[in-house]
């Protein structure tokens, strides 16, 4: 510790340079702090309280592929399920296509088992009661009322992609949810009724309501197990590993996540040791005089490494800053296809796990020069010319 004083001087000798260096690292740790953060969203983060209670069963082969709507009662049959709701992706048109702002998710869904199984979603119980009464009635959630400015009775009319025809719905309710509140729910059964007698009765999803937790691999492998022989087969997973499967819409995430980090990693470790490499050389002769004055190889090599980490660590630490401000940002532009993401920050953790990739960076990146520094007889340094 006696060293830091010195340390931090030397740190200061050239200060465009230093400052220089803590931008690009700072630079490649906001840039790294995001990609953290991400990964422990997507992969790390507990599901919500009443995510770890909820399962998806869909088609085997793919989400565009319908089940028969019988499964329900065979579902509904097992052991430890409580409520089980069918659900359909409608897709469509909301105004212009051609603006991407108008996009939003749009389910078509069974409102009373609805609401059973999703019990996040928090509305007065009149608009309860009114979507599920009303045929061509919907409920908005309450980011879309700040987005479009949504309100009790105003209609929605949308355009049929995957169902086509047009259809309007009337708002009925305005529901607040902590996992999803930017998504249209509307009755099944309004789009059974537009669409011919041989393309109705079918399910994209099922939802599913368990009473615990711990049953929940038993009652995905018995749902699967239940229609292995049947020409659509399902896989039945948690609702947030259903929601992680939309992320592979985007490609291997997880490897693309791997691959940026690395070569974020790697620049920043070319950065900081071409900075101590220059630093180092510049002060060969200093390095013979602070020998020559009682410094002990030992001390020469702390110093040289001590500068390296402190620069590395601030650089990491004005990233961190920055990052959980762009993080903020990138949770704010998550759409329903990536609800994960939507509580996106920088957490304790994962600060702490980019202020100690800074200070292994710096440490690394300065090991040669600092050895080759303190190993240098006084004799070599005082004929140095640079």
């Amino acid at each position: 510790m006696r060293y830091w004083p010195l340390i931090f001087k030397n740190t200061l000798r050239n200060r465009r340079r230093t400052l220089l260096t803590v931008a690009s690292v700072a630079v490649s740790f906001c840039l790294l702090g995001v990609l953290f953060a991400m990964y422990n969203a997507l992969y790390l983060a507990d599901p919500t309280p009443s995510q770890a209670l909820r399962l998806i069963t869909r088609h085997r082969v793919s989400l565009t592929q319908q089940m028969p709507a019988f499964y329900k009662q065979r579902i509904a049959q097992v052991k430890g399920v409580e409520a089980v709701y069918i659900g359909q992706w409608f897709g469509g048109t909301y105004k212009d296509e051609r603006d991407p702002n108008n996009f939003f998710a749009r389910f078509a869904a069974e409102p009373a088992d609805m609401l059973r199984v999703q019990k996040d979603i928090v509305m007065p119980e009149d608009q309860k009661q009114a979507f599920i009464r009303e045929r061509q009635s919907c409920i908005v959630g309450a980011g879309l009322v700040k987005k479009f400015g949504f309100k009790i009775g105003d209609r929605i009319p949308l355009k049929g992609d995957i169902f086509p025809g047009d259809y309007e719905f009337i708002v009925r309710g305005i529901y607040d949810s902590a996992d999803d509140d930017e998504t249209l729910y509307f009755h099944l059964e309004s789009l059974y009724q537009a669409l011919p007698a041989s393309r109705r009765d079918f399910a994209g999803t099922f939802g599913i309501l368990a009473s615990n937790k711990d049953e929940l691999p038993r009652i995905a492998r018995e749902i699967d197990a239940m229609f292995e022989n049947s020409t659509a087969q399902t896989r039945t997973e948690t609702e947030s590993a259903f929601l992680l499967s939309f992320a592979s819409f985007f490609g291997n995430v997880k490897m693309f996540l791997f691959a940026i980090c690395g070569a974020v990693t790697f620049t920043i470790l070319l950065v900081s040791a071409n900075t101590m490499a220059m630093a180092v050389r510049e002060r060969v002769r200093e390095v013979g005089v602070m020998k020559t004055v009682g410094f002990t190889d030992g001390g020469i090599l702390s110093i040289i490494l001590g500068e390296a980490v402190l620069v590395a660590v601030i650089g990491a630490a004005v990233g961190c800053l920055l990052a959980s401000v762009l993080a903020a940002g990138v949770g704010a532009a998550a759409g329903a296809f990536l609800a994960q993401l939507r509580e996106l920050s920088l957490t304790p953790a994962t600060a702490a796990i980019c202020l100690a990739l800074g200070a292994a960076i710096g440490f690394v990146a300065a090991l040669v020069p600092a050895w080759n520094a303190s190993r240098t007889p006084i004799l070599d340094t005082m004929r140095f010319t640079g």
